[in-house]
């Protein structure tokens, strides 16, 4: 019976700038300055400001979304344990949401 292969660690960050500086010929603080300025760019469109969806041509969509608050809940039913128990009130709250786009479907 052979041994099942270790699985595979995700590269680090300090590999994925070095992997970029090396293709792009770029130092890796030019690729630092990159990640930071796509960083502020996200920002600044997920702010309350900002249009609330970016997308990085290619690869993925990200959108923010609000969800409405919940109201409380007297008498639910727990779908796991089958107990009658008092739900608590949920407020309202922005989520943000990455979907992957056709090319990066296609990669996997």
């Amino acid at each position: 019976m052979a041994k099942a292969s270790p699985a595979k660690k995700p590269p680090s960050k300090s590999e994925v700038m070095k992997a970029i500086a090396q293709a792009t010929e770029l130092k890796p603080k030019q690729v630092a300055a990159v990640f930071d300025a796509l960083t502020g760019e996200i920002k600044k469109a997920l702010s309350a400001r900002g249009p609330g969806v970016f997308a990085i041509p290619g690869l993925v969509k990200i959108i923010k979304r609000k969800k409405p608050a919940q109201p409380a809940i007297k008498g639910w039913r727990n779908p796991f344990t089958g107990e009658i128990q008092d739900k608590p009130a949920q407020p309202a709250k922005t989520k943000v949401a990455v979907r992957p786009l056709k090319a990066l479907k296609a990669m996997a």
